[in-house]
């Protein structure tokens, strides 16, 4: 590999991991919150699931689109980037939180309310370390996914990987194509796979 071209993976490489953890540590205090809340509000599920879905049914150009114009988390660069992203990792976040905190044993719930648990008590010390296998399993999906994704980010000025793919179909060149798919797709494997080491640990015994 050409010292230019290994330079321009090393930093198009850090912009990608940026975009990533960036969008993903949003999704992540955004998520994990609203899949609790939906444990204590039955009222809210049907409209905050239904967001999540719907912004996960949005063409990802699209959605740029919907946000450019927007003021503080719109215009061109890696800000609408991240934005969006966020947006698209929602969905298994949430309801891989719900999901888990709800199929905690009713029984043990009942159990830890008659020991004197408050709510909180409850949530932290019983169904949040029960459902942790659950909420990391969502996060592992939703950060394979954005790993992905933003790689379309380089449409409107985001940087990451996605500037080599969008060089090499312009120019036909599949060195930059690969230059930029091969490394994304390490990453890929590397957070699929350091997710994975993390649920099973957290598997119970």
């Amino acid at each position: 590999m050409r010292p230019d071209l290994a330079n321009d993976v090393l930093r198009l490489t850090g912009e990608h991991l940026v975009l990533v953890a960036s969008s993903m540590a949003a999704a992540i205090l955004l998520g994990v919150p609203a899949g609790i809340l939906l444990t204590r509000r039955a009222g809210l599920r049907k409209w905050l699931l239904g967001f999540a879905n719907v912004a996960q049914t949005i063409p990802s150009l699209a959605l740029f689109g919907f946000l450019i114009p927007i003021p503080l988390i719109g215009g061109i660069g890696p800000r609408t980037v991240i934005v969006s992203l966020a947006l698209y990792a929602l969905l298994p976040i949430v309801r891989n939180t719900f999901v888990g905190i709800a199929g905690v044993d009713a029984a043990v719930c009942e159990s830890a309310v008659a020991m004197g648990m408050s709510d909180g008590q409850l949530l932290r010390q019983v169904q949040l370390p029960l459902a942790a296998q659950t909420i990391f399993a969502g996060i592992r999906i939703a950060t394979v996914t954005t790993i992905g994704t933003a790689t379309i980010g380089a449409a409107i000025g985001g940087g990451g990987l996605g500037v080599f793919i969008f060089r090499g179909i312009a120019s036909v060149d599949s060195a930059q194509i690969l230059a930029g798919a091969v490394p994304a797709a390490v990453l890929a494997l590397l957070a699929d796979g350091g997710f994975g080491w993390i649920e099973r640990r957290l598997s119970p015994a």
